[in-house]
């Protein structure tokens, strides 16, 4: 089980970079996610696996708050 706190702060990144990046609400939330795992904002072709239960957790989570 994901760290409510931890999915919260990334929803809150997930929600504000939506807004800036159009609405792309899957993408937004997969970037933070990445980010937080490997320390870095993913590249254009970055392929690297990044936790999934921690995405969908913030991912549904942030399709709730909208």
């Amino acid at each position: 089980m994901s760290d409510p706190q931890l999915v919260q702060t990334l929803v809150e990144k997930g929600l504000e970079l939506s807004a800036s990046a159009g609405g792309e609400l899957e993408r937004s939330c997969w970037m933070v996610v990445h980010e937080h795992h490997h320390g870095m904002k993913p590249s254009e072709y970055d392929i690297r696996e990044i936790d999934e239960d921690l995405y969908l957790a913030v991912l549904s989570a942030a399709r709730s708050a909208q």
